[in-house]
């Protein structure tokens, strides 16, 4: 069958069984870029939202969105009872010098947002990390030539963190993994790490290689971002308002994860930003590279759409 006839899951029931169909490999944990909303998904639900129509439709409490990600975490859990978890986030990243989490029990959260309801200020995500993992991700890096170090709770994240003050998980971790792994989560360390700050797709699929190793290790990593982000067009947001060019955009992505062979999908990923549709959804692009890191990661096998949603696809490669 070729790519563009592969049956894409997009409802409950045929992400489902798409979750189902992962093979149980803790000894080979595939890697994954996932959609990782924004606070909207942890809204409250006695709050308005005002202006916010066509985003929490697409990644509200009660969107599709939620609903995925509340199957996904316990589905990683149970099929690949990972060691540690190493993320990226779209919301860090660094020029020159990769940094990496190195934070005790406990770790900080860091509230990397403006505008929002006072009661999204207010969240909390237990987890600890893990000197062992972040150590061995800077080891990782460096094997690969790429200059790292780990960063401690005392250190705030700064020009690093585009600008926000103090250190911390961001809200492209911590508000996805308190619907994936609830509001407390200390069983398996959570290490965060930045992407390529030059956001150049094939310096991304460079930095997801350099960790690749980590999967035989018994680490899951997950790269987090969206496909759509925009806040020229409000609209873009949910595939009721969206304009053609977007869910071209958008076919055009599941596309080219569905290519057969890694070369071919390697090839029509990385020709993405040269899309029409790619600056119009992504004005910047740093929430579309960590598909990069996430792809690179997981070169050496085959890629399945977990879910194809509009707007927030999440992907398993090196299957």
């Amino acid at each position: 069958m070729s790519a563009s006839t592969t049956a894409v899951p997009k409802t409950k029931a045929e992400w489902l069984a798409a979750l189902n169909s992962l093979p149980s490999t803790p000894d080979n944990i595939p890697a994954f870029f996932f959609s990782h909303g924004s606070p909207a998904l942890v809204w409250p639900e006695n709050v308005p939202h005002p202006r916010m129509g066509d985003l929490m439709k697409s990644g509200g409490p009660k969107s599709p969105l939620a609903q995925f990600l509340a199957e996904f975490g316990p589905t990683l859990l149970e099929k690949y009872q990972p060691k540690g978890i190493l993320v990226f986030s779209a919301h860090w990243e660094s020029e020159g010098q990769f940094q990496v989490t190195d934070y005790g029990n406990d770790q900080p959260l860091l509230m990397d947002y403006y505008g929002f309801h006072p009661a999204l200020y207010e969240l909390k995500f237990k987890s600890r990390g893990d000197s062992a993992l972040s150590n061995r991700v800077v080891e990782l890096f460096e094997g690969a030539g790429l200059s790292a170090r780990t960063t401690k709770e005392s250190e705030p994240r700064g020009e690093d963190g585009r600008g926000y003050p103090g250190p911390g998980l961001d809200h492209g971790v911590f508000v996805p993994f308190r619907i994936m792994f609830g509001n407390e989560f200390t069983d398996v360390p959570i290490v965060e790490a930045t992407i390529d700050g030059s956001l150049d797709p094939e310096k991304n699929w460079k930095v997801g290689q350099a960790v690749a190793q980590l999967r035989k290790e018994g680490i899951l990593i997950l790269a987090g971002g969206l496909m759509v982000h925009t806040f020229q067009d409000f609209s873009a947001f949910s595939e009721d308002t969206a304009k053609p060019i977007y869910k071209e955009w958008h076919s055009a992505i599941l596309s080219a994860v569905q290519e057969p062979s890694a070369e071919a999908r390697k090839k029509a990923l990385i020709y993405l930003v040269n899309h029409k549709g790619f600056r119009k959804a992504h004005p910047r692009e740093e929430h579309f590279v960590p598909l990069y890191v996430g792809a690179g990661a997981g070169d050496n096998g085959e890629a399945k759409i977990l879910d194809g949603t509009y707007g927030t696809p999440t992907f398993a490669f090196g299957l």
